[in-house]
């Protein structure tokens, strides 16, 4: 089987996302092009074997290189966010990805800064990877007007160019997804939108609706189940009748790939991308992942499954680890060189929080009533009152 490499534009260093995406090109083995192969096949669905994603990927040393430098900074800033959360300068609701991270970075890798992306309110990967800094990240998880969304979203609501978040009400950003789809195809736009949504999501009725409606339109969006293996508390087995998620599409075609490694994922995204673009209409990927931590921070993790078990897939499934096993065994990187990118990872982001702690609140007089309308599009007073002035009844 002839391998496809995507080759990559790299222009800028370790803080920008640009490195995880490049203009769209294929080509056979380059010289400086390591070959790979898909560790577990895909399982498809209403697709041909002999037509489905390649079972061997090439990737470049400059491609590997962000990619575990990515991973890495995505573990690095979750980790610290827990321990913030616990130090009581992050509230609210915050879910962490640690244990996902090949999810983002694999899909970012196969797509462009020009398609768009939707997920739920495991966001901050997704974040990172998209274009935010580790410093607006933390900034707005600590509500402060340096953030991502100034302070005013928390950490379910953090957006970026083309990255609609970070959404907070199970499955509500599926149809949001598959309109964005339906307008890429109404300007016939060429792009394609990736609609994620977790195990715990994918038996609502809002996603079949959306499906139908991908499906009877045709449109370019591909549906993402990140299936790690509980919706809060539930395993997937015990909320599910068929947690074959990847054919719950029905009339979609379906994809079962393993969201714990990096090459799978990327080949996956890439084969879903290109799907769409030949006018094939929607496709769903099941991401088969597992989160380290709980559901949140409210949730110790532990009371539904056993410390075995997440100690299990720490030790066997590890997407950080398991790349970083190749990138040595195959002599791409020294182990030298991939500690100190992780020293990098954690300078990087010690020093967003110190900035982060000093960084200010948003001003309530300001700040509160603000970002509410698109700037010039309305003059009237906000929703029909002029902010911070009493009114007392006679």
């Amino acid at each position: 089987m002839q391998s496809i490499l995507r080759s990559k534009t790299l222009s800028r260093g370790l803080r920008s996302s640009q490195d995880l995406v490049s203009a769209r090109r294929y080509a056979t083995a380059a010289k400086d092009a390591y070959t790979f192969p898909i560790p577990k096949p895909f399982h498809l669905h209403r697709i041909p074997e002999n037509e489905g994603p390649s079972l061997e990927v090439n990737a470049t040393k400059e491609e590997l290189k962000v990619a575990y430098q990515m991973m890495s900074r995505m573990r690095r800033m979750e980790m610290t966010a827990d321990q913030l959360y616990k130090q009581k300068l992050i509230r609210g609701f915050c879910h962490l990805n640690s244990g996902q991270e090949a999810v983002a970075v694999g899909m970012e890798s196969a797509i462009t800064k020009e398609d768009h992306v939707i997920t739920s309110y495991r966001c901050h990967g997704f974040a990172l990877a998209r274009g935010n800094t580790v410093h607006s990240i933390l900034a707005e998880l600590m509500g402060r007007r340096t953030g991502a969304t100034q302070g005013k979203g928390g950490s379910m609501h953090i957006f970026a160019p083309n990255f609609y978040g970070g959404n907070g009400i199970v499955g509500a950003q599926v149809p949001v997804g598959t309109g964005i789809a339906f307008t890429q195809k109404y300007n016939n736009s060429g792009q394609v939108t990736f609609t994620l949504y977790g195990d715990g999501a994918a038996n609502q009725g809002q996603v079949f609706e959306s499906f139908n409606m991908a499906k009877l339109w045709d449109l370019p969006c591909v549906y993402v189940c990140e299936n790690n293996r509980y919706g809060m508390g539930t395993s997937a087995s015990r909320a599910s009748a068929s947690s074959s998620y990847y054919t719950r599409g029905d009339y979609i075609p379906g994809i079962l790939v393993n969201g714990m490694d990096y090459f799978s994922v990327r080949e996956a995204c890439r084969f879903a991308r290109d799907w769409c673009r030949a006018g094939k209409g929607p496709l769903v990927l099941e991401m088969n992942t597992y989160r380290y931590g709980g559901h949140s921070m409210s949730d110790p993790g532990t009371t539904y499954r056993t410390r075995e078990e997440i100690q299990h897939m720490r030790s066997t499934s590890d997407p950080i680890s398991g790349l970083r096993a190749l990138l040595t065994e195959k002599d791409i990187f020294s182990e030298q060189e991939l500690k100190g990118w992780d020293k990098d990872a954690k300078a990087e982001v010690d020093k967003a929080v110190q900035q982060a702690k000093n960084d200010p609140f948003p001003d309530p007089e300001k700040d509160l009533v603000t970002d509410i309308y698109v700037p010039g599009t309305y003059d009237a007073p906000i929703r029909g009152r002029t902010p911070f002035v009493s009114y007392k009844s006679s």
